[in-house]
Protein backbone atom coordinates (compact mmCIF):
# COMPACT_ATOMS: atom_id res chain seq x y z
CA UNK A 1 0.00 0.00 0.00
CA UNK A 2 1.55 3.43 -0.77
CA UNK A 3 0.46 4.62 2.31
CA UNK A 4 3.21 2.05 4.14
CA UNK A 5 6.21 3.26 1.67
CA UNK A 6 8.98 5.95 3.62
CA UNK A 7 8.85 9.27 1.77
CA UNK A 8 11.97 10.40 -0.27
CA UNK A 9 12.96 13.75 2.07
CA UNK A 10 15.34 15.48 -0.05
CA UNK A 11 17.70 18.70 1.51
CA UNK A 12 18.68 21.92 0.37
CA UNK A 13 22.20 20.18 -0.70
CA UNK A 14 19.40 18.03 -3.07
CA UNK A 15 17.70 20.59 -4.10
CA UNK A 16 20.74 23.33 -5.07
CA UNK A 17 22.14 20.18 -7.33
CA UNK A 18 19.42 19.57 -9.35
CA UNK A 19 18.84 23.58 -9.72
CA UNK A 20 22.30 23.60 -10.69
CA UNK A 21 21.93 21.09 -13.65
CA UNK A 22 18.90 22.20 -14.51
CA UNK A 23 19.97 25.12 -15.14
CA UNK A 24 22.78 24.20 -16.82
CA UNK A 25 20.81 22.31 -19.03
CA UNK A 26 18.38 25.38 -20.27
CA UNK A 27 21.33 27.47 -20.11
CA UNK A 28 22.61 25.30 -22.74
CA UNK A 29 19.34 25.23 -24.58
CA UNK A 30 18.79 29.09 -24.57
CA UNK A 31 18.08 31.22 -21.02
CA UNK A 32 14.01 32.02 -21.20
CA UNK A 33 12.61 35.19 -20.50
CA UNK A 34 10.32 34.29 -17.58
CA UNK A 35 9.68 31.73 -15.23
CA UNK A 36 6.68 30.65 -13.85
CA UNK A 37 6.25 28.53 -10.40
CA UNK A 38 3.21 27.02 -9.67
CA UNK A 39 1.90 27.74 -6.35
CA UNK A 40 3.09 26.57 -3.58
CA UNK A 41 5.61 24.08 -4.06
CA UNK A 42 6.74 25.58 -7.09
CA UNK A 43 7.64 28.86 -6.14
CA UNK A 44 11.16 28.28 -4.46
CA UNK A 45 12.35 25.87 -7.69
CA UNK A 46 11.38 28.93 -9.82
CA UNK A 47 13.72 31.41 -7.56
CA UNK A 48 16.40 29.08 -7.27
CA UNK A 49 16.32 29.09 -11.27
CA UNK A 50 15.76 32.50 -11.70
CA UNK A 51 18.93 33.69 -9.94
CA UNK A 52 21.24 30.96 -11.38
CA UNK A 53 20.21 31.57 -15.36
CA UNK A 54 19.66 35.75 -14.12
CA UNK A 55 16.21 35.90 -14.77
CA UNK A 56 14.43 38.71 -13.17
CA UNK A 57 10.81 38.17 -14.64
CA UNK A 58 9.03 35.62 -12.12
CA UNK A 59 5.79 35.15 -12.34
CA UNK A 60 3.26 32.42 -9.96
CA UNK A 61 0.07 30.93 -10.86
CA UNK A 62 -1.96 28.69 -8.32
CA UNK A 63 -2.81 25.26 -9.88
CA UNK A 64 -3.85 22.62 -7.12
CA UNK A 65 -4.51 19.05 -7.43
CA UNK A 66 -3.58 17.84 -4.31
CA UNK A 67 -5.73 18.67 -1.79
CA UNK A 68 -4.06 18.28 1.60
CA UNK A 69 -0.18 18.28 2.50
CA UNK A 70 0.50 15.08 4.18
CA UNK A 71 2.08 11.89 2.64
CA UNK A 72 0.06 10.35 -0.13
CA UNK A 73 -3.12 12.80 0.10
CA UNK A 74 -5.89 12.58 -1.57
CA UNK A 75 -5.85 14.49 -5.36
CA UNK A 76 -9.03 16.04 -7.02
CA UNK A 77 -10.41 15.23 -9.79
CA UNK A 78 -8.88 17.01 -12.11
CA UNK A 79 -6.07 20.34 -11.54
CA UNK A 80 -8.12 23.39 -9.93
CA UNK A 81 -6.75 26.82 -11.67
CA UNK A 82 -6.96 30.09 -9.11
CA UNK A 83 -6.62 32.96 -10.34
CA UNK A 84 -4.80 32.57 -14.45
CA UNK A 85 -4.79 36.33 -14.59
CA UNK A 86 -1.58 36.02 -12.32
CA UNK A 87 0.53 34.94 -15.07
CA UNK A 88 -0.25 38.58 -17.10
CA UNK A 89 0.39 39.08 -20.35
CA UNK A 90 2.87 36.43 -21.95
CA UNK A 91 2.66 37.27 -25.82
CA UNK A 92 5.96 36.31 -27.39
CA UNK A 93 7.98 34.93 -24.53
CA UNK A 94 9.76 32.07 -24.17
CA UNK A 95 8.90 30.65 -20.79
CA UNK A 96 10.07 28.23 -18.59
CA UNK A 97 7.59 26.59 -15.89
CA UNK A 98 9.06 25.08 -12.92
CA UNK A 99 7.32 22.98 -10.42
CA UNK A 100 8.97 20.61 -7.20
CA UNK A 101 6.99 17.82 -8.09
CA UNK A 102 5.01 16.79 -11.35
CA UNK A 103 2.93 13.18 -9.82
CA UNK A 104 0.50 12.50 -12.60
CA UNK A 105 1.59 15.12 -14.52
CA UNK A 106 -1.61 16.83 -14.93
CA UNK A 107 -1.01 19.90 -12.92
CA UNK A 108 2.08 20.67 -14.88
CA UNK A 109 -0.34 19.77 -18.43
CA UNK A 110 -3.08 22.23 -17.25
CA UNK A 111 -0.56 25.25 -16.34
CA UNK A 112 1.17 24.52 -19.96
CA UNK A 113 -2.02 25.04 -21.41
CA UNK A 114 -2.64 28.65 -18.96
CA UNK A 115 1.07 29.94 -20.03
CA UNK A 116 0.27 29.02 -23.88
CA UNK A 117 -3.50 30.74 -23.66
CA UNK A 118 -1.13 33.57 -21.91
CA UNK A 119 0.56 34.23 -25.19
CA UNK A 120 3.90 32.48 -24.36
CA UNK A 121 5.90 31.58 -27.82
CA UNK A 122 7.84 29.03 -26.42
CA UNK A 123 6.72 26.58 -23.28
CA UNK A 124 9.07 24.52 -21.17
CA UNK A 125 9.35 22.34 -18.28
CA UNK A 126 11.40 22.19 -15.68
CA UNK A 127 10.24 19.94 -13.04
CA UNK A 128 12.68 18.72 -9.86
CA UNK A 129 11.08 15.52 -9.05
CA UNK A 130 9.27 13.03 -10.72
CA UNK A 131 7.16 10.91 -9.00
CA UNK A 132 6.67 7.95 -11.68
CA UNK A 133 4.54 5.81 -9.52
CA UNK A 134 1.95 8.09 -9.69
CA UNK A 135 2.33 9.20 -13.84
CA UNK A 136 -0.56 8.86 -15.96
CA UNK A 137 -0.06 10.97 -19.01
CA UNK A 138 0.21 9.41 -22.34
CA UNK A 139 3.88 10.09 -22.86
CA UNK A 140 6.79 9.18 -20.87
CA UNK A 141 7.84 11.85 -18.70
CA UNK A 142 11.02 12.19 -20.31
CA UNK A 143 8.84 12.81 -23.24
CA UNK A 144 6.16 15.00 -22.08
CA UNK A 145 8.15 17.17 -19.81
CA UNK A 146 11.47 19.36 -20.99
CA UNK A 147 13.86 19.17 -17.48
CA UNK A 148 13.84 16.57 -15.19
CA UNK A 149 15.93 17.07 -11.84
CA UNK A 150 15.66 13.38 -10.57
CA UNK A 151 12.80 10.70 -10.53
CA UNK A 152 11.90 8.71 -7.45
CA UNK A 153 8.81 6.29 -6.57
CA UNK A 154 6.69 7.93 -4.23
CA UNK A 155 5.98 10.75 -2.22
CA UNK A 156 8.44 13.71 -1.20
CA UNK A 157 9.47 15.96 0.94
CA UNK A 158 10.96 18.94 -0.12
CA UNK A 159 13.33 21.31 2.93
CA UNK A 160 10.87 24.10 2.81
CA UNK A 161 7.94 21.60 3.75
CA UNK A 162 10.09 20.85 6.90
CA UNK A 163 8.65 21.86 9.91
Amino acid sequence: MAGDRTPTTLGWDDITAIADRIADEVRADKVPDVLVGVLRGGVVPAVLLAHALGVRTVRAVEVLHTTADCVDAVKSAAPQVANATSLGNLTGADVLLVDDIAGSGDTVARTVELVRTAGAARVRTAIFVVNAGNWRRPQEPGQALTYIGTVVDGWVVFPWEHP
